[in-house]
């Protein structure tokens, strides 16, 4: 029996079989009591090695290679997730900033390093862990519709240089520990460095734009081509004697402009938030000493608090000089304060690295009470940040809705074209649903005097003789002819179209662009299967690709039934007015009841709620033609839930599908997801372009 739990124990299969089970488990308890999900990973990590259940071994081969894949992959994401547009529009004050929340961590760790007996080299290698900063509060800068604030910009432009400085003294302080340092030698190694980040940059940059150019729509090869860069970046780094996180890090600014934002890069962050950065979390729970942990805070409490406490109080000193200097207001002054704070992705595996690094002599560059206190800091910093950017960022100017860009809708004249129709394309391929679609697109095309156009995609064969293929196109056959007699019943122009196509998604968009469409209006085909996540369903690429407006809508009455419809509304946006304009459209032609609801939690400010209202009534009053469109506003904590309950008295929801970003992988809740599950009457989701 003790030779087949041993067999077990050392069986690679059974390691991954568990890391999968843990990462499935916890991470959604931890959040449900309003704690990080990386919290759960880590306390996972305690539990399953030496200091709990010996379950998994961290020195064994399988363990290491997963940790090291996740260290990686952790910080490429983290350059993935810099957004180098933004950074460009304001890269002198996102460099200022980023110098000052860099210099001044970086001198009070060293301080607090040589106070505590620690060496010159170890005590810069603690301050470069100050130094860096994760961006985790910014999906709660993403709900407030405070991202284009002025202090926002400039707090994630910073991040380039905070990160690209911390690793590069991390590269400077292990040289120096393995006995490798001179001043020849660091001149040296500085100047292979920028030639090397130059070729990464540059190269990857090019190599990936001209193969995503020759690819085209092979979204595997292109997720695989990404993958091939990251651990080409990452093994040249160790080549010129640089940790491999440097180079990771490098690549994911490389190919941040070739991905775009684009379903490839979705891919790519699904598989790190699922897989290998909770690998790496785990593994780092599983270095934890417990017994050392509990040690240093107790006896070496004056360590944990110098450098918590010191990383809190210069984050804090290096925002408000850059708010002096700026003259910024104090609301954001202190939003930048609460964005640097969470030390996470480049300090936890920078603290790795330098824990791993030892020298001749066998010791280490930190040791167990540095890492420990570093989980500390990480713990603190990851629940802290959240909450302050929670409380400051509210408090920012709302940016001002821009009435000019909403898109008027214009009655054709006689000699107008196709390309100047207002134009519906109307993918078929479930005979359930095809009348309700067909006269929802009919409604909003006969309010532009517009045309539809009845799609039905047929895949392709190898032989285009294959008797497959003829029932494929007889079977479109007899949905078109259902489509084209349904809209004659509302008099609407209509031009059916059959295609053949290897890819129903890409048949849709090209057929939307062919025809210079202005919205495509789709069936719900619900599908959350792993391989609908990481793969992406039909739906999912539509909204990517299109060139236009994506009404996707389960509709459980008839559209001429539906005479409320509710629009929850977080902040007035480009994407939210064509929101309301489409649902005008819809209202016009079916004497419908329109409701803006926006949910504000209980600490939103009276004057911040009469403020907004105020700006969306003006928004609805100069909507021609009008219709009965009500503003409302409720204070609860939970939107979804507040949602839910107003929704009982309408036919319909119309939600907004907005990406979701990871925050250093780590997938963050989405609301509009809990509605979707949730709702019992009639949804549209409704997607712009992705370049909008």
């Amino acid at each position: 029996m003790e030779k087949i739990l041993e067999h077990i124990y050392e069986n690679p299969l059974f390691s991954f079989t568990i890391l999968l089970l843990v990462v499935l488990i916890l991470p959604p308890i931890f959040e449900k009591f309003k704690l990080p999900g990386l919290v759960g990973l880590l306390v996972a990590g305690v539990l399953l090695g030496q200091n709990g259940l010996h379950l998994i071994d961290p020195k064994s081969e399988t363990m290491k290679l997963f940790s090291d894949i996740g260290k990686i992959y952790l910080m490429f994401v983290a350059g993935l997730e810099i957004d180098l547009k933004e950074f460009k529009k304001t890269k002198d004050r996102s460099l200022t900033f980023g110098f000052s929340t860099f210099i001044f961590p970086l001198i009070t760790g060293v301080l607090v390093g040589r106070w505590f007996g620690f060496s010159w080299n170890s005590s810069f290698l603690i301050g470069s862990l100050l130094a860096s900063h994760t961006l985790l509060g910014f999906p709660i800068v993403q709900q407030l519709g405070k991202v284009k604030n002025r202090a926002v910009i400039i707090t994630v432009g910073a991040t380039i240089f905070t990160d690209i400085s911390a690793l590069l003294v991390l590269a400077v302080c292990v040289s120096i520990h393995q006995g490798d340092f001179t001043p020849q030698s660091l001149v040296w190694q500085l100047v292979t460095l920028a030639i090397y980040s130059a070729a990464v940059l540059f190269g990857l940059d090019w190599a990936g734009k001209e193969y995503f150019r020759r690819t085209g729509d092979q979204e595997g090869n292109q997720f695989l081509f990404i993958l091939l860069a990251l651990f080409i970046a990452s093994f040249g780094a160790e080549l010129i004697n640089v940790e491999q996180i440097v180079g990771a890090f490098l690549a994911g600014l490389a190919v941040n402009d070739v991905l775009g934002g684009g379903p490839v890069e979705e891919k790519i962050e699904f598989v790190g938030s699922t897989l290998f950065i909770p690998f790496f979390f785990i593994g780092m729970g599983l270095l934890l000493d417990v017994p050392t942990f509990i040690e240093t805070i107790q006896s070496d409490s004056l360590l944990v608090i110098g450098i918590v406490g010191g990383l809190i109080l210069s984050k804090l000193v290096a925002a408000l000089v850059i708010k002096f200097i700026y003259r910024y207001q104090w609301d954001e002054g202190l939003t930048m304060w609460s964005l640097s704070l969470p030390q996470v992705a480049a300090t936890l595996a920078a603290a790795l690295v330098a824990y791993e690094t030892v020298n001749a002599n066998q010791e280490r560059l930190i040791n167990e009470s540095v890492l420990s206190t570093i989980i500390v800091l990480m713990l603190v910093t990851s629940i802290l940040g959240p909450v302050l950017t929670d409380k400051f960022a509210r408090r920012l100017p709302t940016p001002k809705a821009n009435l000019d860009i909403i898109p008027e809708v214009d009655t054709p004249s006689e000699h107008s074209t196709l390309s100047e129709v207002f134009t519906v394309v109307v993918p078929i391929y479930n005979p359930r649903t095809e009348r309700d679609l067909i006269t929802m697109a009919a409604l909003l095309a006969r309010y532009s005097s517009g045309i539809i156009v009845p799609l039905s995609i047929t895949p392709a064969h190898t032989h285009m003789d294959d008797p497959i293929q003829d029932l494929g196109l007889q079977n479109s056959r007899l949905l078109l002819d259902r489509a084209l007699a349904i809209s004659q019943e509302f008099a609407v122009e209509t031009k059916p179209i059959i295609r053949i196509d290897d890819d129903v998604a890409n048949g849709i968009c090209r057929t939307a662009k062919e025809y210079n469409a202005n919205l495509i209006v789709m069936g719900w085909s619900a599908n959350t299967s792993f391989q609908a996540r990481l793969f992406g369903n039909m739906i999912d690429k539509v909204f990517w690709s299109s060139h236009c407006p994506v009404a996707v809508m389960r509709l459980l009455k008839e559209p001429m039934n539906i005479h409320r419809v509710l629009i929850p509304v977080k902040y007035l946006s480009p994407q939210i007015m064509h929101i309301i304009r489409f649902t005008q459209q819809f209202a016009q032609t079916n004497q419908a009841q329109v409701t803006l609801l926006r949910v504000c939690d209980r600490k939103t400010p009276k004057a911040e709620m009469v403020t907004f209202e105020k700006e969306l009534s003006q928004v609805v009053e100069q909507l021609q033609p009008t219709i009965e469109m009500t503003v409302r506003t409720i204070r609860n904590d939970n939107v979804a839930q507040a949602v839910l309950q107003v929704s009982h008295d309408y036919d319909m929801v119309i939600l907004r599908s907005m990406r979701r970003r990871t925050v250093a992988g780590l997938a963050v809740s989405d609301v509009t997801t809990q509605l979707l599950k949730k709702l019992t009457c009639s949804v549209v989701l409704f997607g712009e372009p992705h370049n909008s």
